[in-house]
């Protein structure tokens, strides 16, 4: 016999598949909100990190060269110090290296530092500035002539600036480099102390050439690298002007030189950086080495240098370093920085040549 209607079992049933439907939803909303929630904590953290990245990325302003700090009251009539300008200087720009923005980063391993790769570059640049002063300090322009006694400040500070720049193990890199910062500023303070005469700074013409040869060198090689951004066919001239010469292995009369295009970035930013801390070493320079280059008329020719190299700190509107061809649509940002390098570089070996004269 038919039954209409529902019986009690069946209601049961349908209750039990009511509930489990909405228990189902729930379950179904609850994940979509905790993937939600996932997915607005990620972002979060990634805008967060791309807001340092940025702020860790702001190269340091230039600084004020204080000539003022080099003169001390001795007596009744202050004297002016020869060498404090360079030593405070060099120790300025190295605490910039340390204490700007995000701190040191080349040899951060945590994001969002270890993600970047422009401003390390720049601190290279920077850093290899510090340790070619440091060394000319200590083998040069502290030492009155070759068989003199070597500063026993120099002496540590120089294989401190050394260490590897990348090394966060400790010690750490930077632990390093503030040790050595402690050295340069013990023989800073020395120098203003009557009872060292031991300690002194020799402001002569070839000790300031021993760094400028170094200098050469440095911006000499940094401009080749720019130059090579969009690839060159170079002739081989490593043994030209003598016949006599040789070299340990067989070269090719000519080959092709280019900076590979991952690099590019990375070389502009280390020229950047060494041209920010050549550009405050050479207005120091301009302070204690005064009366030497009155004496050569050589100021002139130091303060276009300068001028060069403060162009290459202008303001980089590009968001990424361009690599167009030499005569194409795109803009060449290393070629640029090359011929402004190229052009302070050139100004230094003149200058050598006016202070290598009688």
């Amino acid at each position: 016999m038919w039954k209409f209607g529902r019986s009690k079992k069946d209601e049961e049933s349908t209750d039990v598949d009511t509930d489990a439907d909405i228990v189902g939803l729930i379950d179904e909303d609850s994940s979509k909100s905790v993937v939600k929630k996932v997915i607005f904590v990620v972002v979060l953290f990634l805008f967060g990190f791309y807001i340092l990245g940025v702020y860790f990325s702001v190269e340091p302003d230039q600084f004020e060269i204080n000539e003022a700090d080099a003169y001390v009251t001795q007596g009744q009539e202050k004297q002016f110090i020869v060498g404090y300008t360079t030593l405070a200087t060099t120790e300025k720009i190295a605490n910039t290296l340390l204490d700007k923005n995000g701190g040191y980063l080349s040899n951060d391993v945590l994001p969002p530092s270890v993600f970047l790769d422009n401003i390390p570059s720049w601190e290279f640049g920077v850093l290899v500035q510090v340790r070619d002063i440091a060394s000319v300090l200590r083998n040069d322009l502290s030492r009155s002539q070759s068989q003199s006694l070597e500063n026993a400040d120099l002496k540590e500070a120089e294989p401190l600036f050394n260490n590897d720049h990348s090394k966060w193990m400790l010690p750490s890199a930077e632990g390093k480099y503030k040790q050595a910062i402690e050295k340069l500023v013990n023989f800073k303070n020395d120098l203003l102390k009557a009872d060292h005469p031991e300690v002194q700074f020799y402001a002569r013409a070839d000790n300031l050439r021993a760094w400028l040869e170094l200098v050469n060198k440095r911006l000499g090689s940094l401009s080749q690298r720019l130059s090579a951004s969009v690839g060159q066919d170079r002739l081989n001239t490593d043994l030209s002007g003598d016949d006599a010469a040789s070299q340990s292995t067989q070269t090719a009369s000519h080959f092709m030189v280019k900076t590979p295009w991952l690099k590019i970035d990375n070389t502009f930013y280390e020229a950047r950086g060494a041209c920010w801390a050549l550009i405050h070493l050479l207005k120091a320079v301009q302070v204690d080495f005064g009366p030497v280059l009155e004496k050569k008329n050589a100021k002139a020719s130091l303060a276009q240098i300068i001028r060069e190299l403060e162009a290459t700190q202008e303001t980089v509107w590009s968001p990424m370093i361009l690599n167009g061809s030499g005569f194409g649509g795109l803009a060449n940002h290393s070629l640029v920085m090359a011929n402004y390098i190229s052009r302070a570089n050139a100004g230094l070996i003149d200058l050598r040549e006016l202070l290598s004269k009688g």
